[in-house]
């Protein structure tokens, strides 16, 4: 199956996406800032630099999302707890821009948004399944009852 270059793509994508957000964000910071631009009287000063703050953020954290990825691809194993976890709340995320994206920026940004989360899902489902069916992880279903000792028969003398 194509679980490593699955991973790859994704933790390709997510680095990418990353920074677009972080120009995205630097750019809109900017505007705000040249041209004192306010809204319900806040500083266009505090509004560009949370517009950075939050352009970092977001993008360091799709960032990391896209080396648990890369982990993941290089030792061909699920990722672990914790990123397991960052990666659903990737997922959720991108599926949750993507209902948004729909309204507010088009469909082409909901396709992107789509193909992100399906990538980061099948990844997710991918290493799931090769886990518990291969030994990696735990195995779904019962347990083989254990084996009963060996008896050998006792040679007996004439």
């Amino acid at each position: 199956m194509a679980r490593r270059p699955v991973a790859w793509v994704a933790a390709i994508v997510l680095f990418a996406e990353a920074f677009g957000i972080v120009l995205l964000n630097w750019f809109l910071g900017l505007v705000v800032d040249r041209q004192d631009m306010s809204l319900a009287g806040l500083d266009p000063r505090a509004m560009s630099a949370g517009a950075w703050i939050a352009g970092g953020l977001f993008g360091l954290y799709l960032l990391v999302c896209g080396i648990v990825l890369v982990r993941a691809a290089v030792a061909d194993r699920a990722p672990g707890g914790f990123g397991r976890i960052l990666l659903i709340s990737a997922a959720v995320v991108h599926g949750l821009l993507g209902a948004f994206a729909i309204g507010l920026v088009g469909w082409l940004a909901f396709v992107f948004m789509m193909v992100v989360l399906a990538l980061i899902v099948l990844t997710l489902v991918a290493y799931d399944r090769h886990e518990n069916t291969e030994g990696g992880g735990e195995k779904s279903g019962p347990a083989a009852p254990p084996a009963p000792p060996a008896s050998s028969p006792e040679p007996t003398t004439p």
